[in-house]
């Protein structure tokens, strides 16, 4: 599936809109779990929700389109991106931290 080889990377990534108290930490938490992204989900007391994920490119662009989507009850409005690093920050399952 995935090879040692590829170049992994970190972003942080800011989804806004109608996406705390819709499951959408849950959500995210599946879909970067199945498409092997590391980091974590959180939210924000600005009602955003906020992201570190570590994968290559192409798996990243993957998530962020999912992220568009959201789960069915979520609105999302935007979502921002940001690279932090070069060289994935993040390793082992994806995890909901709760603030």
């Amino acid at each position: 599936m995935s090879s040692g080889s590829s170049a992994r990377v970190t972003e942080i990534l800011k989804v806004t809109g109608q996406v705390q108290g819709v499951g959408y930490r849950a959500f995210v938490q599946r879909v970067a779990t199945r498409l092997e992204v590391s980091g974590f989900v959180e939210n924000r007391p600005d009602g955003s929700v906020y992201l570190e994920a570590s994968g290559s490119p192409d798996v990243l662009e993957k998530l962020v389109a999912l992220l568009r989507k959201g789960p069915p009850a979520s609105t999302v409005l935007d979502v921002e991106r940001k690279k932090l690093q070069e060289t994935a920050l993040h390793v082992g399952p994806f995890e909901i931290r709760r603030p």
